[in-house]
């Protein structure tokens, strides 16, 4: 029988602060992605790998959190639990920790992750780990936690954003654990505290198992508004791409392609570009572009942006290398060139 773990915590307290101006009206997992929130594909992968349970340890903007639901879409449970103020990563965890099992899956939810967690539940169970930790290779690792590892998986050294230097690994952490509850001895009640920085070396300098697991399906640190841009063109990429559009869909497209609810796109030619729901596209040309919820374009040439939820551009507006936040108005004829996205 396949290993299985029934409940997940994940933290979504962060404030996005490189995604603004977009995370200026709603916290980062809340970011579209082909019109779902960017965490709802985590929430999925692991209603994917039987999780029944989710609790999101709510920070930055917490009511918008509870716009999810109750999780009754994808077949689980959402508990929201907040922080009075912010207590880090492994703090959020013991926050909640008298109603955890004694083996549960934790994640960041400001992450792109379309995964398959069950694997990482078999890894950690097989290996007999305190804490197991998704790893995933990446070109530029001193941004993360990199970790280096032995023949059978465990981690013997890990160190939080090292300097160029200092890299020993491309291994990265992802951000999705499977946790013994009874690491969480270690942290101390209401008090900040860093599960990667912190926790990790504790249990590991006592001799506990941390093990790794090589992470499968996509993952993506949504770290930037072009981060974001990459996120929503895999989606549509990979679950949109053989999609027959209907008949409010007049456009030659190239590439990722999507078209959300409500939203009607006319005499415009699209390359690598994402429309959302209720937003209306006519006689544009756009390129590797991400229009938000509710957007007015009208005769247009955009390249390599992205336009928040209820933006209005005007006939012959050019523009390139832009992230505008909510509501922005783009006059005709107006030329705009930024640096956000590059």
């Amino acid at each position: 029988m396949m290993a299985k773990v029934r409940q997940a915590i994940v933290m979504v307290g962060g404030m996005g602060t490189r995604l603004r101006p977009l995370t200026e009206n709603k916290p980062k997992p809340m970011l579209s992605v082909a019109d779902k929130p960017c965490i709802w594909y985590l929430m999925r992968s692991l209603a994917r790998a039987g999780v029944e349970e989710v609790i999101l340890a709510c920070g930055y903007k917490p009511g918008m959190m509870e716009s999810l639901g109750d999780g009754s879409d994808l077949g689980i449970r959402i508990v929201y639990s907040y922080e009075d103020e912010p207590l880090g990563t492994a703090g959020a965890i013991k926050n909640v920790e008298s109603r955890l099992d004694d083996t549960f899956i934790a994640a960041n939810g400001d992450v792109f992750a379309d995964i398959d967690v069950a694997k990482e539940v078999e890894e950690h169970i097989s290996s007999g780990a305190k804490i197991t930790i998704a790893l995933t290779p990446v070109e530029n690792p001193c941004e993360f936690g990199i970790a280096r590892v032995d023949e059978t998986g465990r981690i013997l050294e890990f160190k939080e954003k090292p300097k160029p230097e200092e890299v020993f690994s491309n291994l990265i952490n992802a951000g999705v654990y499977v946790i013994e509850k009874e690491v969480l001895s270690y942290v101390p009640e209401k008090q900040f505290y860093d599960f990667s920085k912190n926790l990790v070396a504790e249990v590991m300098k006592d001799g506990g198992r941390i093990q790794s697991y090589k992470l499968t399906g996509t993952w993506m640190d949504v770290g930037r508004p072009h981060d974001l841009l990459e996120a929503n063109l895999n989606v549509a990429e990979n679950e949109y791409r053989l999609k027959r559009w209907d008949s409010a869909v007049e456009c030659c497209t190239t590439g990722a392609f999507y078209v959300g609810p409500g939203a009607s796109v006319g005499n415009t030619r699209a390359v690598k570009t994402v429309i959302s729901k209720d937003s209306k596209v006519t006689d544009s040309n756009l390129d590797r572009v991400l229009i938000l919820n509710g957007c007015t374009v009208d005769g247009a040439k955009i390249t390599n942006s992205i336009l928040g939820d209820g933006c209005r551009v005007g006939k012959g507006a050019v523009i390139s290398n832009a992230v505008f936040a909510d509501n922005t108005v783009v006059s005709p004829g107006e030329k705009i060139e930024g640096d956000r996205i590059v």
